[in-house]
């Protein structure tokens, strides 16, 4: 039995409801195509940025920290000071601080 939750709308089949119409066949192909093309990209960005990564290690730059910074520089100002203000009282309240 088909779950049809996760078919596209009705204008995609023909009479059949398991049957895709030639459009919709054409429009899946090029939709799976241009995914695996992103995700071709996405592996070649993946191993440029790890061998950014070797090379910030050879110059003596800790990669686990240089990581963290990316992740807080994508955040607002206000959301890391927020995050910082609930660190710090967690570590307070731990007797850490």
């Amino acid at each position: 039995m088909t779950d049809h939750h996760h078919l596209p709308n009705d204008t995609a089949f023909d009479a059949s409801p398991d049957v895709l119409t030639a459009t919709a066949q054409g429009r899946l192909r090029a939709i799976i195509e241009r995914l695996e093309r992103l995700e071709e990209d996405k592996q070649a960005v993946m191993l440029d940025m790890k061998e950014v990564f070797a090379e910030a290690k050879g110059e003596g730059f800790d990669v686990k920290i240089l990581r963290k910074v990316i992740r807080i520089r994508k955040q607002g100002k206000a959301k890391r000071q927020e995050e910082e203000a609930i660190l710090d009282l967690y570590l307070s309240a731990l007797g850490e601080v």
